[in-house]
Parts: structure tokens; sequence; C-alpha cells
């Protein structure tokens, strides 16, 4: 009897360091982990029973089965049921709107998705959860229709384009054109339309413009913007680089630069200038020259461009220079500007007032103002010797802005005029004509008008 008296407390003790080291495994085991699967839907409450729906579920323990209901005013419709043998950690599934769905009149639904784990928590069986997402059921595409356009553009050149688009769950509108490029549009005179200016870009063989509009639903309405492409032949140069110049000028600037630190091999210089430093300073300017506003603007107004008094065209805007040492070509660019040129340190005065948006140095391009008229059109001073406004300023048109000058990569005193539209370089000499103005800019926007007043 004794024996067993004291063998009592020893089970006691054992029985209970059995239950919390059960408990502790219970508590802290994966096996039974007791967080609900974790859902999500990808849309943005809005379905328009074409495309797809895209729902994720995770678990820890994985995911043994799934289910996804869709709930309208009448009934209940199944879209999909799966369970696992083999449970799943991670799931994306793409869920397709039966045919029987698109003719339904509701205008909105719900989608019920429901999901159980593998976890041994809550008895065996596991954590479940059900989410409950209201999709608003938009089926009807943007409104969308071409209001009026410059009837040409050319490469190098600019056009415009004022158009409608209108939707009431509208997203996103663009003007989609070459190589990725994306226009943005302003609201122009009343609400639903809107207007903008496009650019070729003179390295492109061809160009096309279409007007994209996107509501929440995923609905995308196109409308191709009909110009007549007009081909023009820019000059090409053959450049052929001197030891003087690359002792000279270039070893100067690369001195100035951070990409040509530690190269000493001259035509490697000069290749690293012309194309990497080149490459940045440009990157500079379209990212500073891509921007447009969101206010509505009622009219677009400009005087012709004519920067520098009593001028003369020493470089013309397209060229492409190809450079060559000892008969082997070694680097090429294009000349992305006008450069104008009259006396030494002359005022630059331009014929239209807008906002300083840069003025500092940018490589190549030396001391350079730019100013945003509106529109998303730009103009750009490079070299100069000094600058007399900063960024931020408001300047009235027949302002002295900046005094001619050779900073950055100029050999002599010159202004390098440049013209750009949302990023993109325009021949300056279209802006520089009041008559191609009033045929491509102020017709168009006269003619919209008269169209939008009786709609």
């Amino acid at each position: 009897m004794s024996y067993n008296r004291k063998k009592s407390p020893l089970i006691g003790v054992l029985i209970t360091v059995l239950i919390v080291a059960g408990a502790f495994y219970i508590y802290f085991s994966s096996t039974f982990e007791r967080n609900e699967p974790k859902i999500s839907l990808a849309n943005n409450s809005y379905w328009n029973l074409k495309k797809p729906l895209q729902i994720s579920i995770d678990d820890d323990s994985g995911i043994k089965m799934y289910k996804v209901t869709l709930k309208s005013a009448s009934n209940e419709t199944n879209l999909q049921y799966e369970q696992f043998l083999d449970p799943k950690k991670s799931l994306n599934i793409e869920v397709k709107p039966p045919r029987s769905t698109y003719s339904m009149k509701d205008k909105s639904i719900s989608i019920i998705i429901e999901a159980q784990d593998s976890s041994k928590w809550n008895l065996l069986k596991g954590n479940s959860v059900k989410k409950i997402f209201k999709l608003t059921i938009d089926k009807r595409k943007p409104q969308l229709n071409i209001v009026s356009n410059s009837y040409k553009i050319s490469r190098g050149g600019s056009a415009l384009v004022i158009f409608k688009a209108a939707d009431e769950n509208l997203e996103e509108i663009y003007i989609q054109g070459n190589n990725k490029k994306r226009f943005k549009p302003q609201p122009f005179y009343k609400k639903g339309y809107y207007i903008s200016l496009l650019a070729w870009p003179i390295v492109d063989s061809s160009f096309k413009a279409t007007v994209i509009a996107k509501d929440l639903a995923g609905n995308i309405s196109k409308s191709y913007v009909p110009f007549y492409l007009k081909e023009k032949t820019y000059k090409e140069s053959n450049i052929k680089l001197t030891d003087k110049f690359l002792k000279g000028k270039i070893a100067q600037l690369a001195e100035e630069f951070e990409e040509t630190q530690g190269i000493r091999e001259p035509i490697e210089q000069f290749k690293i200038i012309n194309e990497d430093v080149r490459a940045k300073n440009e990157k500079l300017i379209h990212e500073i020259t891509s921007k447009v506003e969101d206010i509505q603007i009622d009219t677009f107004k400009i005087n012709k461009m004519y920067p520098l008094k009593n001028a003369q065209v020493v470089a013309a805007f397209g060229d492409h220079r190809k450079y060559s040492y000892n008969g082997s070509q070694v680097s090429e660019s294009y000349h992305l500007g006008l450069d104008l040129a009259s006396n030494a340190m002359a005022d630059i005065k331009p014929q239209n007032g807008g906002e300083v948006v840069y003025s500092e140095y940018n490589g190549l391009y030396g001391n350079m103002p730019i100013i945003h008229h509106g529109l998303g059109l730009y103009t750009l001073y490079g070299h100069c010797s000094s600058v007399q406004v900063a960024s931020g300023d408001n300047t009235n048109k027949n302002i002295t802005i900046a005094k001619t000058g050779k900073s950055g990569y100029a050999m002599g005193d010159h202004l390098h005029f440049g013209v750009l539209v949302q990023g993109i370089e325009v021949r300056p000499q279209e802006w520089m004509d009041a008559e191609w103005m009033k045929l491509n800019i102020y017709n168009i926007i006269d003619n919209a008008k008269k169209i939008i007043k009786r709609d």
C-alpha cells in the first residue's frame, strides 16, 4: 500500500506534464493553426461580365476546399467549386462568368467566396471563411468620338485632336502613340470633351494615334485619329572628328561629367558624352516636359515663336549626325532643336509667357530654362551664358529670360531653341509659322467649339 501511495503523485505529475505538453503542441503546432484562409478579389467593385474574376486564396496549413457563388436578385449560381486531397497553400483562381449571366438585368450582384483549410483546429474541422463582395454590373463601353482634328501631321511635327468621352464610371482616357507613348488629354470647353496636342517623333518612320477610354468595369472604347501622314526629309551630316576637337572641347567636358571619370581614350570619352550623357540629359528634359494640367480650358492661343531677334539659323532641327574617326563611324545622334545665333550674349525674349518649370544646368545643354505655355507645349533654351528666371516663376511675353552663350556642349555663342509636346521634340519652325498654327491649331479649336455648342 505504501508503494502505491508513493507512486501515485509521480503519475499525477506525469499526466499533468503530458497534458501541458499536448496543449503546448496543439497551441503552437502548424497542424493546429487557427488562422482562417485569406481571400482577395482583384477588382474595384465593378464587373462587365466579360473578363474573368481573379481570386486569390492563401492559408498556412493549406486550402482543402473553396466555392464561388454568384448571387443576384432572383437566384444563386454556382460558378466554381473544388476540393483538394493535397491541400494548396496558395491559389490563384480565374473564374469565368457563365453565358447565362450576361443577359441578366441586375445592376449589382454579390460574389460569395467560401474556403476551408486543412488545419486540425476546431475539433479537426479546420478553419473556414466566407466573404461577400458586392459588384456593380456595367456592360456598356464608354461613349467615344472624334470631334475635330488637324488634317495632317508630318514626321517630327505636331497636330491637335479634340474628342468626346463619356461614361458614368469612366476610369481613364489617353491617346496611344508610338512605342508605348501615351498622350494625356486635357478637359476642354464643356464637360465630357477633351483636347490634346500630339507629336510624331522624328526617329519613327510612321505614326498612329488612337484615343482610348476605359471604365471601371474594364470596358474599353477605341477611336483612331484620321491623320494624313506627311513624310519629311531631314538633313544627314557626316562629321569627321579631329584630334584638336577631341583633345580640346571633349577633354574639357570629360573632366565635368561623372560618366567619363577615369576614361582617358578620347574616342571613348566622345562616345560616352555623345550617347550616355546625352541620353541622361534628354531623359530629364522628357520627364519635365511630359506633364499636362487637369484643369478645363476653353481655348488655346499663342504667338508665333521668335525668341532671338535678328537671328540666323546655324543648325537645323532633325539633323541626323554621324560621327567618324579615321574613316570609321564611332557614334551618332539627332539634333533636336533649332540653333539660332546673332550677337554674343544676346537677349532671349520669348514671344509667349508661361511657367518656368526648370532653370538649371543640364549637361550638354548647359544653362537651360524651360517654359510651359499650356496644353503640354514647352519651349527650351539651351547653352545660355546667364539665366534671369528661376523654376516656379511665371514670365510674361517679350521679357528677357536669359542671354545666349556657349555653356555645355557648344562650340560658339548661340541659342539651342527646342519645342516639345508632352516630352517629344518637334519642329520649332511649325510654331514659328502663323499660317501653320492657324490651319492646324486654331481652326481645329474653332470648328470643335461650333460642334460642341450644338450638342
